[in-house]
């Protein structure tokens, strides 16, 4: 399976939180499915760390590259697709992963329950 990791998916990921379900966590784990990561959601920790509204520790970007995630960049047919999604999720963000999602035809991995509304290939942690 490929599967796009939301933001706060990989950040309880790369430091362990427990608030990570055990499900979500198996299927990161699993050697047969490949894991992306979006340079939006560096985007958005990076911007959300600057404004004081996140924290990171020290070795965050060193975490970070021990990992075998795939990187995912932000295409112009990605910023299209946004214009495309119907308004359940307001958060401009949340709308760019899901968006590169479906283009890329990735699954979605979130906890975040208002995005299950963008249909079967948003899988919900937990």
């Amino acid at each position: 399976m490929r599967l796009l990791l939301d933001t706060h998916i990989l950040l309880w990921w790369l430091a362990g939180d427990p608030a990570l379900p055990a499900p979500a966590r198996c299927l990161i784990q699993d050697p047969e499915n490949t894991m992306f990561v979006s340079t939006v959601s560096l985007w958005e920790i990076w911007l959300k760390h600057s404004l004081g509204k996140l924290r990171l520790p020290e070795d965050f970007e060193e975490k970070l590259a021990r990992e075998s995630f795939e990187n995912l960049p932000l295409t112009a047919a990605h910023t299209r697709g946004v214009a495309l999604l119907p308004w359940h999720h307001r958060d401009p963000f949340d709308r760019m992963l899901i968006a590169q999602a479906q283009a890329e035809r990735l699954n979605f991995l979130t906890a975040d329950e208002i995005a299950a509304a963008y249909g079967d290939m948003v899988l919900l942690a937990g």
